[in-house]
């Protein structure tokens, strides 16, 4: 396989092994020329991610020849195009029970499936369940999903540490595949969720964490101070005010250790101890260059230097 930068971790106990980052689509592919989302795809697999999280959304260009999913069908014309081999990629979509009840799993499934020209994903995500389907019917629908050989994993999305225990809980009462992912918020702004106790818990049972959002919206590099521009820009939410704030701090030790701000927020995440991937997006090949080489920048810490991470929280 082309590129071995990164480390291959398990994805919990689904017995599948991802790159420890990966590579996101959101508000990214169908906004951008597709040369150039090729040219991320390229970077992408040339680096040696082989994790891909890709998942519908609403248009919100106005230019899309379809309302909801063209990044879908964006998603899967670069993957063909760039020539991953399938079955060396693990490829990720989500549940969001948007249409509940009228829409099955199986068939919200199977409609992201067609417009990515995909025959299966590896990974399918749950979202919240919405108000009236229970913990015990979601589960049944995400397991004929696996048992249908329309995905080989399942796992969650921003579920709270009591939803995971409780999907665990029954899992393992009627012997179906438990959640082996949690996509979850982690960053030096935003940690609440993976590291509660109840949920480091939940990780000990077989989850493994792909951590998300680990910028926070872009506050974290600083690019902010730089008087860049970018959509958290005007945000005065407490996260973006939080994450703004902290930019400063970890810019300084970026500069201390002559590294990238942005790998100083990622390396927070790196250091979970239940991380399976850390989840990000890029618009340009050499941001996406950028990211990953974080990687190695964390690699080469020293324990002095991922406490003063760690402290930065």
């Amino acid at each position: 396989m082309p590129g071995h930068t990164l480390e291959h971790r398990q994805l919990g106990t689904s017995g599948i092994a991802v790159s420890v980052m990966s590579l996101g689509s959101w508000r990214t592919y169908e906004r951008v020329p597709r040369e150039q989302g090729l040219a991320v795809m390229r970077a992408a697999r040339e680096a040696g991610i082989t994790f891909l999280d890709d998942a519908r959304y609403d248009d919100e260009t106005g230019t899309a020849p379809i309302p909801t999913g063209y990044s879908e069908v964006v998603f899967g014309e670069l993957f063909r195009a760039t020539g991953w081999v399938r079955d060396e990629v693990v490829v990720a979509n989500k549940l969001w029970w948007e249409f509940f009840p009228q829409q099955s799993a199986r068939d919200e499934l199977d409609a992201s499936l067609a417009r990515m020209g995909l025959d299966h994903v590896d990974l399918i995500y749950a979202m919240p369940p919405p108000d009236g389907l229970p913990m015990d019917g979601l589960v049944e629908q995400v397991a004929g999903l696996i048992e249908s050989g329309r995905a080989r994993a399942w796992g969650t999305g921003m579920w709270s540490a009591a939803q995971h225990h409780d999907a665990l809980d029954l899992c393992e009462r009627i012997g179906v595949p438990p959640p082996s992912a949690a996509q979850m918020a982690t960053s030096l702004a935003d940690h609440t969720g993976p590291t509660d106790p109840d949920m480091l818990r939940a990780f000990d049972r077989g989850i493994g964490l792909v951590a998300s959002y680990v910028l926070a919206g872009g506050t974290l590099t600083g690019k902010y101070h730089r008087g860049e521009s970018g959509r958290a820009a005007t945000d005065d939410s407490p996260l973006a005010s939080r994450g703004r704030q902290l930019a400063v701090r970890v810019t300084a030790l970026a500069d201390a250790w002559d590294v990238p701000p942005a790998h100083v927020a990622f390396a927070y995440a790196f250091s979970h101890p239940n991380l399976a991937s850390v989840l990000f997006g890029a618009s340009s090949p050499e941001q996406l260059r950028e990211n990953v080489a974080a990687w190695s920048t964390f690699r080469q810490l020293d324990a002095a230097q991922r406490n003063a991470v760690l402290g930065l929280v």
